[in-house]
């Protein structure tokens, strides 16, 4: 990737801030951010809200650090790309890998470089574009829930639906022959998990980047892939990006529409069944109950647990905080979607007194651009989930469900359920 990819406002800021230097490990001091009970943030996350919505949340070698868990903070902060950069990769990563090891992507990119780059994948995301798609997501849907039939009456949600909806959706997206989907299968995991300060996400995402960086590489040679979006970017853009600039988008779509749509619906899923009236809404499919749901289960699960970091650049006052240039702000998602002054009891889940505005996919120049198509996925397959198997119920003791431990995306590893 070329030196004019770096924004030259964040260069100026940057040019303020001291450096970071790589950590090998998360201090257990600033894990609770990222640390749940079930589906629910942690004590702590609360209680720091109340010390206020924008506190100094830790110091790297003169570095601030602040964390914000109030709504309208974070929505101030997310929206506010004059005041704060994305670009934080020399910040927080190593540089010095190869290029397809490198953390990036959309969501750590600034202006003009930002829309140069999102330009590309726009109109992959249409209204017009996305309709195209539902007759696609009704196949990858039902394929699953047969599957599901096939190896009742107990299975896994997590990997025979939350996984297979998303997936499958995603590869007809990209047009990944079905060649080559058991291999990119494999590259998939780990790539939020923070245990070792995200040394497992470089080395896991380098598989995903460099597979997808290859694909792009062999379509320019010799074309070859189905009419999706893979296809395209060569045909359309090939002349102006590299193949790892279209490998890295790519892979930001598979990103954004893997993980976070399967956590979705397996976490979904699992509150659902201790809510069966919402259950019961789902199965009846009134548009309006099924988006109230769906809306809800956004806030409430909210599995992007931390926007990218930001880093301010120049003095801005968030909050009651006065941030000043070269610090870095965190946005916990988690804690803005349960703040009590945006909604009354944000720690109950009630479809019928949902908020608007969540913030599970940010919010601002850098809000995820597949929000629509997540939207699309849950509607789909939890309805069709709930008509299917009208008494689905958990198959297991709830205590011995195993959650995810330190991971920007929340997750189950397994939700063994009875289908009924």
């Amino acid at each position: 990737m070329t030196s004019s990819l770096r924004g030259a406002a964040f260069k100026l800021a940057l040019s303020t801030a001291r450096r970071v230097p790589y950590v090998r490990r998360v201090p257990a001091s600033i894990r609770f951010p990222l640390q749940r009970d079930g589906v629910d943030p942690i004590a702590r996350l609360a209680a720091t809200r109340e010390r206020g919505e924008v506190v100094r949340f830790a110091s790297l070698l003169g570095t601030r650090v602040w964390l914000v868990t109030g709504y309208d903070a974070a929505r101030a902060v997310l929206a506010d790309s004059a005041s704060f950069a994305n670009d934080v990769r020399d910040i927080i990563g190593r540089q010095d890998r190869a290029p397809a090891e490198r953390i990036g992507g959309l969501g750590m990119t600034d202006q003009p470089d930002h829309g140069r780059l999102r330009g590309v994948l726009t109109p992959w995301f249409t209204r017009r574009r996305l309709a195209d798609l539902q007759d696609d997501i009704d196949r990858v849907v039902d394929a699953a829930l047969d599957d599901m039939a096939a190896h009742g009456p107990v299975v896994d949600l997590v990997e025979r639906f939350g996984f297979q909806v998303p997936f499958g959706v995603i590869c007809d997206l990209l047009g990944m022959p079905e060649v080559d989907r058991a291999e990119f299968r494999q590259h998939g995991a780990a790539r939020f998990d923070l245990r070792d300060a995200g040394v497992g996400i470089f080395d896991t995402a380098a598989g995903t980047r460099q597979f997808l960086i290859d694909l792009v590489a062999s379509e320019r040679r010799s074309p070859h892939l189905p009419d999706g979006l893979i296809a395209r970017m060569v045909a359309d853009h090939g002349a102006d990006f590299d193949d790892i600039e279209l490998g890295g988008l790519a892979d930001g779509v598979f990103l954004g529409g893997y993980e976070t749509s399967a956590s979705m619906l397996s976490l979904g899923t699992w509150v659902l069944l201790q809510h069966p009236a919402s259950w019961d809404a789902l199965r009846r499919g009134e548009t309006a109950d099924v988006d109230r749901v769906v809306e809800e289960l956004l806030r409430f699960v909210c599995p992007v647990q931390m926007a990218f970091p930001r880093i301010a650049r120049h003095q801005v006052t968030v909050g009651d905080q006065v941030v000043q240039q070269g610090d870095i702000v965190l946005v916990s998602l988690t804690g803005a979607e349960r703040d009590p002054a945006h909604r009354i009891h944000p720690e109950q889940f009630d479809p019928t007194s949902a908020a608007a505005g969540t913030l599970a996919f940010g919010h601002g120049l850098h809000r995820c651009l597949g929000a629509e198509l997540a939207r699309m996925e849950l509607r789909t397959a939890l309805v069709a989930l709930a008509r299917r198997f009208p008494d689905l119920a958990l198959a297991c003791d709830p205590a011995d469900l195993q959650f995810t431990e330190l991971a920007i995306v929340h997750g189950v590893q397994a939700l063994p359920v009875r289908l009924g």
